[in-house]
């Protein structure tokens, strides 16, 4: 169902960082997203989670994220599910309010939209009374960061929407049986519990058991999971010797999971007392947006090796096509500071211009068709020189687009001008590049393949009679020093 603009529509239906953090995640791939939420104050909270999802999703990606859709507040939930292709529930986990909410989405949603809940701990059956239709669709927060999303419940409905959720780049996992609180959570659980009972018995602050994960296991986490983890552990001989070797120990009294600490005011002082003591000196908004760039670090990490979340970003940003033209060149790059191109200036540091002119070289090189599949055929550009102007400031979170001129492409060489453009249409700094043409396997220098050949000549020709104000300079150079 397209909205007037011809947009997809998503409705959100209830709010917090959960609620915000989908409305995000869709508007920021594209989508018309329509909200309600009956707190006064969800205009405001929903702002704040979307700007902290503006200035993180777009750096985790090479390629500009879809045009931003229109976020509209309405006055009910009707209003809110009316034309919406997916609605989403993110409202308190109380049953009862889930049994009302449900209801009345499915009696005003069309009858072909996706209704997901995110409940973290309820099963479909259990929320699908009254007639109500719906699944679990569980994410993990940051919504607009994070990929996953847990799917339970009929499997035509989930297959919908796993479609819909990997068009807006998260990683829909199908969940083989329903069970109280799905999987990820039951995991979470399981330290959860165990962490309570070590702050409680004085062998660890709130602060320690932190550091026991991000220090550690969290990191392994992160791109391998527990049991590739564990099979790597086991040596050569992989998971079955581990087994052998650590599996006695689930008879070893080293966990109280199957016993739950006495929850009351002396155990929630303990721990919050804790808890302020270790982080209370930032902000929750500071805490968020320290959690975001270190979040976009790590993932931009795992997609430089196709891992993990890294790969679900580098799949979801094959489908992100971008093309065009800045003042008549071809736009080979448009791309977003990440927190991790600054330096102690709060500037975009020199080396990431150069980054930047490389990836508009590969930009380039994909017009003239020496792409993936020209490279795996073995041939390629290799750089040889280049050489940087830095004309104005760069920060984070500012948008880059870089333009390509060909000065050159004559037999091997590649002569490339690229011109890299802030937000406000300032130019920020040129890159000057020279490559070579290289048959990757004999790696040695060629001719490249007619195509390429043929791509080139055409891009010479139309950018021969463009001014390319400063290209042949040399470091230094003065007004009047030729």
């Amino acid at each position: 169902m397209m909205s007037n603009n011809g947009s997809c529509k998503a409705a959100i239906i209830g709010g917090g960082v959960i609620g915000g953090g989908w409305a995000a995640r869709f508007l920021l791939n594209g989508y018309d997203v329509s909200v309600f939420d009956p707190d006064p104050e969800a205009e405001r909270k929903f702002g704040e989670v979307i700007a902290n999802a503006r200035r993180s999703l777009p750096a985790l990606y090479d390629r500009p994220l879809p045009q931003e859709g229109e976020l509209i507040f309405c006055e009910t939930l009707e209003q809110a599910v009316q034309g919406a292709d997916y609605v989403q529930e993110s409202v308190p986990e109380r049953l009862q309010l889930k049994h009302a909410v449900h209801a009345a989405i499915t009696n005003a949603a069309p009858a072909e939209a996706v209704i997901g809940s995110s409940t973290s701990g309820f099963k479909p059956s259990e929320l699908c009374s009254r007639g109500a239709r719906a699944i679990v669709a569980h994410p993990f927060n940051p919504v607009y960061l994070l990929p996953l999303v847990e799917l339970v419940g009929e499997r035509a409905e989930c297959a919908k929407a796993a479609a819909v959720l990997r068009s807006i780049g998260m990683h829909p996992l199908s969940v083989k049986k329903e069970i109280d609180a799905h999987i990820a959570d039951r995991l979470l659980e399981a330290i959860w519990r165990e962490s309570l009972w070590l702050v409680k018995d004085g062998i660890a602050t709130t602060e320690d058991i932190d550091e026991a994960i991000r220090m550690g296991f969290g990191l392994r986490f992160a791109q391998m999971g527990l049991f590739e983890t564990y099979r790597i552990a086991g040596g050569e001989a992989g998971m079955r010797h581990f087994m052998g070797q650590f599996g006695p120990a689930l008879s070893w009294p080293w966990t109280k999971l199957m016993d739950v600490p006495k929850f009351n005011e002396e155990l929630v002082d303990l721990i919050a007392g804790q808890s302020e003591d270790q982080s209370g000196k930032k902000t929750i908004r500071e805490l968020e947006r320290e959690r975001d760039d270190n979040l976009v670090g790590i993932l931009r990490a795992l997609k430089v090796s196709n891992n993990a979340g890294g790969k679900v970003i580098s799949d979801h940003e094959a489908t992100l096509a971008f093309s065009g033209t800045h003042d008549g060149m071809p736009v080979t790059l448009r791309h977003q500071v990440p927190a991790s191109w600054t330096d102690y200036n709060g500037h975009m540091n020199e080396a990431f211009y150069l980054e930047a002119g490389s990836r508009a070289t590969d930009g380039f090189m994909q017009l003239i068709g020496a792409d993936s599949a020209y490279i795996a055929k073995g041939l390629s550009y290799f750089t040889v020189e280049s050489h940087v102007r830095y004309l104005n400031e760069v920060h984070e979170g500012d948008r880059l687009t870089a333009t390509s001129q060909l000065l050159s492409g004559q037999g091997k060489k590649m002569h490339l001008f690229h011109r890299l453009f802030r937000g406000d249409g300032e130019l920020a700094a040129t890159v000057e590049t020279l490559l070579l043409h290289t048959d990757l396997n004999a790696r040695r220098t060629c001719v490249p393949d007619g195509s390429v050949a043929d791509k080139l000549a055409e891009f010479e020709r139309m950018h021969a009679d463009i001014p390319a104000d400063g290209a042949g300079r040399f470091v230094g150079e003065r007004p009047g020093d030729r």
